[in-house]
């Protein structure tokens, strides 16, 4: 395969996986029309459309689906016969694609990546948040940081920590509404909820006597992801069970305030790197793994205080 051939196809890959020309010409270094000639010039040789374009939108037609998706696992396999020639020297190396929730991603996994980058100069990391579930496979991803039980697949999971949620709100809105005294209060309040996840509005409570009861949280706002949730919450708009990451910081400063931690189901959900069969684990993929076990055991961050 000519060399001219795998760079037409990084380019391709890197317009798809950016979702348009501009965004991917700045990650590449290249300018926009640089990038639009290597398309062309893909697209001529091929003798299909790879691609729709429009003043909005970028779009795969299916032809162009279908090399996409050849193409990330060419890609992948040079990347991997590179890594593999990096273990002699002890370097890892590449390109590594690692997807996480929106909130974890933004409050916990970004900040760690400076340090990380900083250790391992020859890799160049792409995070992709999303709160859905992503085929790793399919998308060329190299480790999933995902939270809760896993299902059943051929992946490999680690285990990294464990998060508790609380149930918090602000002070501007138990000023307005009062605080409740039990969790039947709840019925009264307005909580923000998940939407798409519902078993995460069902918010568990202890009682004192041992006595388990759970409450379906309902109110006025819901969103598929818990930065939606997280910026409405300390706006003062309702009452809302976060994890800990994202809100144990704000109740130890007095901008939330606990809500029943009384009744507090002390409830822990494990948080895991997944990744695929660790017998052709890459060095740049297990860097990161050590380097998040490192990070997150035995104290995770949002704990050490």
């Amino acid at each position: 395969m000519a060399v001219d051939n795998i760079n037409e196809m990084q380019v391709f890959a890197r317009v798809v996986d950016s979702g348009g020309f501009s965004s991917a010409a700045r990650s590449l270094n290249l300018s926009p029309s640089a990038v639009s000639k290597q398309i062309t010039r893909l697209e001529d040789r091929l003798g299909v459309r790879l691609l729709t374009r429009t003043t909005r939108r970028l779009n795969l037609t299916e032809e162009g689906d279908a090399f996409y998706h050849r193409v990330k696992r060419i890609l992948a396999d040079i990347d991997e016969a590179e890594q593999a020639i990096s273990i002699s020297k002890g370097a890892p190396r590449g390109h590594l694609r690692v997807t996480s929730s929106v909130a974890f991603g933004e409050n916990q996994l970004a900040p760690l990546l400076l340090e990380f980058l900083d250790r391992y100069p020859e890799i160049t990391f792409e995070l992709v948040l999303s709160d859905g579930i992503i085929d790793l496979v399919e998308e060329g991803i190299d480790v999933a940081i995902r939270q809760g039980k896993l299902s059943n697949s051929a992946m490999v999971a680690r285990k990294l920590a464990d998060i508790r949620r609380r149930i918090v709100a602000a002070p501007a809105y138990i000023e307005k509404f009062g605080l409740p005294e039990s969790p039947d209060d709840l019925h009264q309040h307005n909580c923000l909820g998940f939407a798409g996840h519902p078993y995460l509005n069902d918010w568990p409570f202890k009682f004192p006597d041992g006595r388990r009861q759970t409450v379906r949280a309902t109110g006025n706002f819901y969103a598929n992801n818990g930065e939606s949730i997280y910026d409405l919450l300390m706006a003062g708009l309702g009452i809302a069970r976060a994890a800990e990451f994202m809100v144990g910081h704000h109740i130890r400063e007095g901008s939330l305030v606990e809500v029943l931690p009384e009744f507090l189901e002390d409830e822990l959900t494990p948080i895991h790197a997944v990744y695929p069969d660790p017998r052709h684990l890459s060095p740049k993929t297990r860097a990161f793994i050590d380097y998040m076990v490192e990070k997150l055991t035995p104290t995770p961050p949002w704990e050490a205080y």
